[in-house]
């Protein structure tokens, strides 16, 4: 293990509504200048970029980085699905923490259009064909859009072998909408009632709309350097990155019949359990979470996936508000991504940016007192998880 990689620096613009959005370099640029102003230095100090998206064409990441300065540096484009993000973080990390860098720039944008998530090319294969054969195999086929169908019918699983009542995936989306009310950076901010979310339109499954995550534009950076730079520098060292696991799919999301493995249950166990083991934390001592909720059904399975509740509890874990502000963790304080929003190749960082909020106690409304250590979770279908700890310092 090479240098201590520290968070110097994080930026994020509101996320909005593909009819509001502005475009994905203008976006991407008020991010990136953002996370600099927070880390107190020049982009011309930064050595390498890696930038996120999803939806776009091939250099999108130097179209955006270079309204904010065309130095030469290396920029490297990230696409992984919905980790996209954080995806462009572990690279970041690496980098710093094995010698080759001391500044570089992890960035995160997506344009997104209205509606599901639809395949962009039909003329080759897709990366999901392997996955829709178990899916088609446990389930049969539908109507619905596929992410909704993998979620669905996960959650379906889920309350069918432990008989809890569908109707506890609705509160996790009430509570999404209740923390998002103190984030001025969330989409949706309006409170919800369990029987609001219920009454929504079917999607799939136990899910209705309020339930699933909306189509969202925006954009999220972060600033990593190396301690000893940040030192000889005088720039910020109040947070850093203790652990980090990235995790793609292993022969059980193919060999086995569950839903809960093609959504990445495994991949998030694994990686988690990685963390947990790298930085010698007990995942019931974390006090906030930011974990991937594109889905109520997908922030039940994760609270089991991270070890923050023993598998088959996650119903009582909600009923004793153990979820939430008074109880035992906060997670998503910023809204998740069923409130705040989801732009596919932002959301690692916008996580980023919430946690070092919280650990650094700037995050007003927000804030989980007292934080000290952090956890996030990023995942990306087809597929990719990524863990991250972080930890203030002293």
């Amino acid at each position: 293990m090479g240098s201590r990689v520290l968070v110097a620096g994080v930026g994020m613009i509101p996320f909005t509504t593909p009819s509001r959005t502005q475009t994905y370099d203008v976006m991407g640029e008020q991010a990136v200048r953002a996370a600099l102003t927070d880390a107190g230095i020049e982009y011309a100090t930064v050595q390498q970029a890696y930038a996120g998206w999803v939806y776009g064409d091939s250099t999108s990441g130097q179209a955006a980085l270079y309204r904010v300065g065309a130095t030469g540096i290396p920029v490297t484009n990230v696409n992984n699905n919905c980790s996209t993000g954080s995806s462009a973080l572990f690279l970041a990390r690496q980098a710093i923490e094995h010698g080759i860098a001391d500044v570089v720039l992890a960035l995160g944008f997506e344009q997104m259009q209205r509606g599901a998530l639809a395949a962009a090319y039909t003329d080759r294969p897709s990366p999901f064909d392997s996955f829709d054969t178990v899916v088609h195999r446990l389930q049969g086929e539908g109507d619905a859009p596929f992410a909704a169908r993998y979620f669905g019918g996960a959650g379906r699983e889920y309350a069918d072998r432990y008989g809890m009542d569908p109707a506890v995936f609705a509160r996790i989306a009430v509570k999404a909408r209740r923390h998002a009310a103190g984030n001025p950076n969330a989409v949706f901010r309006d409170p919800v009632t369990v029987e609001e979310v219920l009454a929504s339109p079917q999607i799939y499954g136990p899910l209705t709309r309020l339930q699933c995550c909306p189509p969202t534009c925006g954009a999220a950076a972060a600033v990593l350097v190396s301690e000893n730079y940040a030192r000889t520098h005088g720039l910020r060292t109040d947070v850093a990155i203790t652990a980090q696991a990235m995790v793609t799919d292993t022969a059980s999301t193919f060999d086995g019949d569950s839903m809960l493995s093609i959504v990445g249950y495994d991949m998030s166990r694994a990686a988690a359990q990685q963390v947990y083991q790298q930085a010698g934390v007990d995942p019931l001592d974390i006090p906030v979470v930011e974990l991937h909720d594109c889905f109520t059904t997908n922030e039940l399975l994760s609270y089991e996936a991270l070890g923050l509740t023993p598998e088959g509890t996650a119903e009582k874990f909600i009923a004793d508000g153990d979820n939430t502000y008074g109880g035992r963790v906060v997670i998503n304080p910023s809204g998740g991504l069923l409130s705040k929003g989801h732009p596919l190749g932002a959301t690692g960082l916008a996580q980023c940016a919430e946690l070092v909020w919280q650990l650094r106690g700037r995050a007003a409304a927000r804030q989980v007192e007292g934080a000290r250590i952090a956890l996030q979770h990023n995942i990306g279908l087809g597929g990719a998880a990524v863990v991250t700890l972080y930890q203030k310092v002293d």
